[in-house]
């Protein structure tokens, strides 16, 4: 077991301070960086250095066309993904994944251990190990030996071309805004003085809650809610709506919860938190029920899984007229420009997807847009992306294009292809049946609107569909396409099957009898 190092000094707090931590801090905030001397113009400043900051800068960079980028990060490099989002939370799914499927080997002709021995300490380091690992893509270094003026502290808008880091100044012709979004912190009477965690804190513990109240059941609430009951906390799970997940499609979301209420956990639904008391016996969780009814739940950690809030201040905005709000972050329009034509804007600061891959796709259009769109020619468009996404709970949904509430609200005609997982063989040998896939099509024409998929491994299947629409492959031309039998993603070719189907009228089927008289 690697041992903490309390001797260890670092211009940013992230404990634990083990052997693994510190390789990760080495890469992604060095305690001994120097700041370098700032060019005398920049062709671009990036404030922020998370998913959206890193690829403006090293795509800028990359082009080896002499163009001189400064990226700016008072925190981690890799912002959340890395640090304390998509890198950490998968590695704990992993291993809470494994201890689920132990308990749960009976039916497979396996008979499982009495006891599950999580070591809850080693699960937790090797998610430490993990993530140093695969840090050193997103260091201070490698940015920097790529030709980025790498500057670590907080940057702020000081003119219309300045940007301040510390006693340094940095000139620019364009700047982007990529300064990411943090945990919504709830105001309740109490939660403050009793302590709680964030998806901030969380990957540090290296001690097992015995019993955790999870605040939220969205995407990062059911996940983590989840992982930590299969490795063996006990869970509660506390959500202010009637129902889990409930951005998603609602046969979906049913899935989900029925499967988290199967696992075990305590789930605590139109619930409003209004008060969290400290004492002897634990965390204290007063909480209303509506209709006169209150409740409690006493724990020894809280979560807070509640959403996200952009990081818009102290970073000058009001001095460059950029507009923001503290909820919805900085206001950009369809190329990612601010209010400042000058500035931009990319990732969580900005839009309502706050994935890692649409930060990604973000910072594509914002290379293009701000380098090479000379008078405002040939911008691309963020309302053209096909964005997909995933929640990573197990079952996993995954989601691309349009919900049947989004076709509704647009006033667009179309039909549904249902096909449950349980009609899927590979599915069925493997006793993952619950789940389905949805797709939603144009009546009258075989262009996908959007699907929702809800299976073991539904993010690795949604591409399929997302390229799909992208390249404007219809359900007839998909149904045309072989999969490999048997496999879980077959059902997206029994769905375009299923398509084909609706086309066998009785006018059709009189011409395909008429055919075979005649071949």
């Amino acid at each position: 077991m690697a041992q903490a190092n309390p001797t260890f000094q670092s211009a940013v707090e992230f404990p634990p301070y083990d052997q693994y931590n510190q390789e990760l801090l080495s890469h992604v905030h060095p305690p001994d960086w120097t700041n370098p001397s700032p060019a005398k113009t920049y062709d671009l400043v990036v404030i922020g250095a998370g998913t959206a900051g890193l690829v403006v800068a090293a795509g800028a960079a990359g082009l080896d066309i002499g163009l001189k980028v400064a990226l700016v990060e008072k925190h981690l490099m890799g912002g959340d993904c890395l640090n304390v989002g998509c890198v950490p939370s998968k590695c704990l799914i992993s291993s809470s994944r494994i201890a689920a499927d132990m308990r749960n080997s009976k039916p497979y002709g396996i008979n499982p251990p009495e006891n599950i021995d999580v070591d809850f300490p080693a699960v937790m380091e090797r998610m430490r190990k993990l993530r140093a690992g695969i840090s050193h893509h997103d260091s201070a270094q490698r940015f920097q030996n790529l030709g980025i003026d790498v500057f670590l502290g907080s940057g702020q808008f000081t003119s219309d071309s300045t940007v301040q880091v510390g006693d340094k100044v940095l000139n620019f012709k364009k700047a982007v805004i990529a300064t990411g979004a943090r945990a919504v912190r709830p105001q309740v009477p109490g939660l403050e003085e009793a302590g709680f965690l964030t998806n901030e804190t969380v990957f540090g513990l290296t001690e097992q809650p015995k019993r955790l109240a999870v605040i939220g059941g969205g995407p990062i609430g059911c996940e983590l809610a989840q992982a930590f009951h299969r490795l063996g906390s006990q869970v509660t799970l506390i959500h202010k709506n009637a129902h889990l997940l409930d951005k998603e499609d609602p046969d979906a979301a049913d899935i989900v919860q029925n499967q988290i209420r199967e696992d075990g956990l305590e789930l605590v639904l139109s619930a409003q938190l209004t008060q969290v008391e400290t004492t002897a016996e634990g965390k204290v969780l007063h909480y209303d029920l509506g209709n006169g009814k209150m409740g409690k739940t006493v724990v020894d950690e809280i979560l807070i899984g509640a959403g996200r809030q952009p990081n818009v201040n102290n970073l000058g905005l009001e001095t460059v007229g950029v507009e923001f709000h503290p909820r919805r972050g900085v206001k950009v329009n369809d190329y990612l420009q601010t209010t400042n034509s000058k500035i931009y804007a990319a990732g969580d600061i900005c839009m309502d997807w706050k994935f890692t891959h649409a930060a990604d796709a973000a910072a594509r259009i914002v290379i293009k847009n701000t380098l090479f769109s000379p008078f405002g020619l040939g911008k691309s468009k963020l309302s053209d992306l096909v964005m997909p996404w995933v929640t990573f709970t197990a079952p996993e949904i995954a989601h691309v294009g349009m919900y049947e509430r989004d076709a509704k609200e647009n006033g667009v005609e179309y039909s549904t292809i249902h096909i449950p997982m349980s009609g899927v063989d590979r599915a069925i040998a493997e006793g993952q049946t619950e789940g389905f896939l949805k797709v939603i099509y144009k009546s009258g024409s075989d262009e996908i609107l959007g699907a929702t998929i809800v299976a073991e491994n539904a993010g690795d299947m949604i591409s399929e569909i997302t390229t799909a629409i992208v390249a404007k492959v219809g359900l007839s031309k998909l149904s045309g396409v072989i999969h490999p039998y048997p496999t879980q993603a077959e059902v997206i070719k029994k769905a375009a099957d299923g398509y084909r189907r609706t086309l066998l009228t009785p006018r059709s089927q009189k011409l395909l009898k008429l055919l075979t008289k005649l071949a």
